[in-house]
């Protein structure tokens, strides 16, 4: 009985973290849209890998992501600096 309510627990678990996630949510709009949709496609699992792939950024919209990042990186870089200047000169 101990391993049944180990197994349970594992499992509850897993649904908490794909809660979490937002997996469970984005499946469940998935397979409403596709149970909604007038003609069928011929295989429901390419549906769902067309609209997973229409739901994640282009790589470009990841390219400029990765500049915007670098370019704040250099920015609190130098907002450091000039925070560990300006108290060097406060405290003479």
């Amino acid at each position: 009985m101990a391993h049944y309510k180990a197994a349970d627990s594992k499992c509850e678990q897993f649904q908490k973290y794909l809660r979490k996630s937002g997996l469970l949510d984005t499946l469940t709009k998935m397979l409403v849209a596709l149970s909604e949709e007038p003609e069928k496609a011929n295989s429901a699992m390419d549906f769902l890998k067309h609209h997973l792939r229409a739901a994640t950024p282009e790589n470009a919209e990841i390219e400029l992501f990765c500049i915007q990042l670098a370019e704040m990186k250099e920015k609190y870089e130098a907002t450091l600096e000039e925070n560990k200047r300006l108290k060097a000169k406060l405290a003479q």
